[in-house]
């Protein structure tokens, strides 16, 4: 690798080849879904987007330490907002709700 990785923020700089092993299944997956030369695009979105959630749990559980827990009547009303957009009919396809495609 050229640049240090600790030079780059998530999601930017340059590409850099490394070694992970996933399980068979979710190799199997991807390529079916993005084929074998989007691989490293799906894999490299699905890192950042882990990272985004990584990061909102933190300043979720950073928000509820200093002001109490989220009420359940919110949290049951982001959970039912979550229900209507998975059923959303525009994101239904041949095996239902699908995460949107890494570009």
């Amino acid at each position: 690798m050229g640049e240090p990785e600790e030079d780059f923020a998530p999601g930017e700089g340059p590409a850099a080849k490394v070694s992970v092993s996933l399980r068979a299944g979710n190799i199997r997956a991807i390529k079916e879904r993005v084929g074998a030369r989007g691989f490293s695009a799906y894999v490299d979105a699905a890192v950042e987007r882990q990272i985004e959630r990584d990061l909102l749990e933190e300043a979720l559980q950073a928000n509820e330490a200093e002001n109490g827990p989220v009420p359940q009547v919110f949290r049951d009303e982001a959970a039912e907002l979550f229900r209507q957009v998975k059923s959303a009919p525009e994101l239904q396809g041949d095996g239902g709700w699908h995460a949107h495609e890494a570009s």
